[in-house]
């Protein structure tokens, strides 16, 4: 059998008891970096090999993980911290395993966003979790018109040097929202900062962080249910010309400008 076993993402007292009975009957473990989950193993007195299964091998680490478990070993996976798979390596070797027919099961336990959700106060009956964000600006502009209409609570990844870059494109993209800030979660200097997308978060920033950040307003959804053409008349109603009020509801849709300029010829 192969277990995917969710870690500690601060706290190693966080680790579940059906965790580390799996990880102790484990033939042979998996993991990202072997000096980091040699930590947790030790502070636990685990001792079993240790092959690495990170983004840049993860398929070829799919074969031999898919071996050990046909020759009868019992397989753990694991992620330097939280559930793997999410954010983490993990998803081809599900697919791949899925495959070869070996059958597979999970260990749930820690999760760093779902933690940082419950810790910023934001709406939590329905959220969407997107991870990192793509490395470059215009990329990551794409990527966020696709989701700016959503009245979901949104959730995502930050590196330290990325946060503020992400937070001012977020603003260029949603808006002024409420948003929160988590960081250092389960541990000792664990915080949760509130503040706003038009504000920016204010300070050094430091450790990995999960910005929460609210869904679109209802106003904003019912706009985008209206027709083309509907939409720039609602902006030119407002005082808007036609211009301005194609160039608004193309903003509010995600399209570019020019996909939208036929529908308000006659207006």
């Amino acid at each position: 059998m192969v277990y995917f076993v969710s870690t500690p993402i601060g706290n190693l007292k966080d680790i579940s008891l059906r965790a580390l009975e799996v990880l102790r009957a484990a033939g042979v473990i998996f993991c990202e970096d072997t000096r980091h989950s040699l930590k947790l193993l030790n502070a636990y007195e685990i001792k079993k090999p240790l092959l690495s299964c990170h983004k840049f091998n993860e398929r070829e680490a799919s074969e031999r993980i898919i071996a050990e478990a046909q020759s009868g070993k019992n397989v753990a996976i694991i992620s330097d911290a939280g559930m793997p798979v999410i954010s983490d390596p993990g998803n081809i070797v599900c697919g791949e395993l899925k495959r070869a027919g070996v059958e597979y099961t999970i260990i749930p336990g820690a999760n760093a966003f779902l933690s940082a959700l419950v810790l910023s106060a934001l709406p939590a009956d329905r959220f969407a979790f997107l991870g990192f964000l793509p490395d470059k600006q215009g990329e990551r502009r794409r990527f966020l018109e696709k989701y700016k209409s959503l009245d979901l609570t949104l959730c995502f990844h930050a590196a330290p040097q990325d946060v503020d870059r992400y937070i001012a494109d977020m603003f260029a993209v949603f808006g002024d929202r409420r948003a929160s800030a988590v960081r250092e979660i389960t541990k000792v200097h664990e915080e949760a900062i509130s503040f706003t997308l038009a504000g920016g978060l204010e300070g050094e920033k430091r450790g990995e962080y999960v910005l929460i950040v609210e869904g679109a307003a209802e106003a904003e959804n019912a706009l985008n249910s209206l027709s083309e053409r509907e939409h720039i008349a609602h902006y030119m109603a407002q005082g808007m010309d036609k211009k301005s009020a194609v160039k608004q509801a193309a903003k509010d849709r995600g399209v570019p400008k020019s996909d939208l300029y036929k529908f308000g010829i006659d207006l």
